[in-house]
């Protein structure tokens, strides 16, 4: 009962954009249908689905609209048309009181706003659905940007995210297309997503281990973070200067050599992925800035590090792997690759799934490899194996919302950006450093430590592993003998074998002495 007012207004809400339709869709009762329907008498519905769950969901809120923009990373999940529309949605949330603000730095530092900051700017450059940015000035002079958590935000989150774990719960029990999407497991995998979210910490830690990664490659920068000024509701960070991205006018007419800095963008993601396995996975044109600083002009700036992506060894094998036989036509090796990383149940048909993959790819070679978005194909891909019961990763999934991000800046900036002839060096470096010599070296340098420590066990571990192990039963003086006869055997081989080699040495002096002249 609880949740009741929430539910009666995310009810209309749904009645008023239409979206019952494509609740209905996974319904079979044909109660909930005539419901629906005498409750929608005189209803006009003109705009298309994806549009009307779009508005839908920001009428709803900040929380839902979080949602839909999960929603739309999962095309394994989600019809094209909507996700489409779902990648629209925009975090363009009014800020809060700028006293509100300044009470909750207070409280996180446990002073006076006076006491930490020599200026603090009432109005907020940047307010999103999570937190607002204000610009300071530290002590000393130093220009900072601080991150505010909103207020309130925890006891919303909390609320809406027990709603839709109920709705969730309802949709999987009442439908059997709720079963197929995994509604239970999309909510969970968003409620992790959104606590990471609210601890602010955490987005500082992974703006640091950026910043660390990126610091030898010259292309990009990254605010540095005041750690003795970040709690999980307030951080302070470097403030950076520098022109949006979507202002490509603007950068020209600075002087950036524009088709470099769409090859640099590739360069940088590339190397987070396939050097690092740890990319910024929020790169919208709203969290990436140019430098026009003499000091460091043409560079990237990023901002907003609240989402990033991991990838482990074995899924960036898998991923070079699929792009090394996409662009060799090697649809097989593509399926063989899918039933190997155990995407798809080990019953699947290779063949089948090998049609699948063709039937998406071949057309896309008609056309120069500078007009191939491999975003799309990825995200056909998963749509095409949606049949065969395809799990997708998540950090996958993260990696191609994030290419798509990469793709389309990189051919605004120049429509002729080869991304693949970009990127294939990297490609072809990783999978040197995989499975050739220089592989081979870095994973012994690796587990050198290891090594170095189980070598002087060695020859314990070795004498342990050879001793007689008790079978069930046997008594401890029944071991003592069997011991004591091995011992006794192997000083009598031992002392055949010395006199052997006694025999042996003689036998080989004696011919020397035979062969000597008188």
């Amino acid at each position: 009962m609880r949740h009741f007012g929430r539910l009666a207004f995310i009810v209309v809400t749904v009645l008023r954009f239409g979206l019952d339709e494509l609740a209905l869709s996974a319904f079979r009762q044909r109660w909930v249908r005539a419901l629906v329907w005498v409750a929608t008498i005189g209803r006009r519905l003109d705009a298309p689905r994806g549009e009307r769950l779009r508005q839908g969901l920001e009428r709803l809120g900040p929380i839902f609209v979080k949602f839909g923009q999960l929603l739309s990373t999962r095309p394994d999940l989600v019809p094209a048309d909507i996700t489409a529309e779902l990648a629209r949605l925009q975090d363009r949330v009014p800020p809060f009181p700028a006293a509100q603000s300044r009470a909750l730095v207070e409280r996180a530092f446990g002073r006076p706003i006076g006491e930490v900051f020599e200026q603090f700017d009432a109005e907020p450059v940047a307010s999103a659905s999570i937190a607002q940015v204000h610009f300071a000035r530290l002590h000393g002079g130093r220009e900072v940007a601080v991150k505010v958590l909103r207020p309130g935000m925890a006891n919303v989150i909390e609320g809406d995210l027990a709603l839709l774990h109920t709705l969730a719960a309802w949709a999987e029990r009442l439908s059997s297309d709720g079963r197929r999407l995994r509604l239970r497991e999309v909510v969970a995998e968003f409620d992790g997503y959104l606590h990471d979210e609210l601890d602010l910490v955490r987005e500082a830690a992974n703006g640091a281990q950026l910043r660390r990664n990126m610091e030898d490659l010259g292309l990009v920068l990254i605010p540095e973070m005041f750690w003795d000024l970040c709690t999980p509701g307030v951080i302070v960070m470097e403030r950076m200067k520098g022109v949006p991205i979507a202002q490509i006018e603007r950068i020209r007419e600075a002087g950036v050599d524009i088709k470099q800095l769409a090859r640099d963008g590739v360069t940088v993601f590339f190397t987070q992925v396939f050097r690092d396995g740890f990319f910024h996975a929020d790169m919208h044109p709203g969290n990436i800035q140019v430098s026009v600083d003499p000091a460091t002009f043409g560079r990237y700036i990023a901002l907003d590090f609240g989402i990033v992506g991991a990838l482990t060894e074995s899924d960036k094998q898998y991923l070079a792997y699929n792009m090394l036989a996409f662009f060799h036509r090697d649809y097989k090796r593509v399926a063989e690759l899918h039933v190997e990383s155990g995407w798809v149940p080990p019953d699947t048909r290779v063949e089948a799934l090998e049609g699948a993959v063709r039937a998406v790819c071949e057309p896309h070679f008609d056309r120069p490899l500078k007009d191939i978005s491999l975003g799309q194909v990825l995200m056909r891909l998963f749509q095409a194996s949606r049949r065969f019961n395809v799990r997708i990763q998540p950090q996958l999934v993260l990696l191609q919302k994030t290419l798509l991000n990469i793709e389309g800046l990189g051919r605004q900036l120049d429509p002729d950006l080869d991304l693949w002839s970009t990127g294939k060096p990297f490609l072809e470096r990783w999978m040197d450093e995989q499975v050739g010599w220089r592989g081979f070296v870095k994973a012994l340098r690796h587990e050198a430590p290891r090594y170095a420590q189980l070598l002087p066990e060695l020859p314990r571990l070795v004498h342990r592993a050879l001793q007689p192990r008790p079978a069930a039963g046997e008594s401890p003086a029944l071991l003592a003998a069997l011991l004591r006869e091995q011992r006794r055997t192997s000083r009598l081989l031992a002392a055949v074998l010395w006199i052997g080699l006694g025999f042996v040495i003689g036998l080989l002096v004696a011919r020397l002495f035979l062969r000597l002249p008188p």
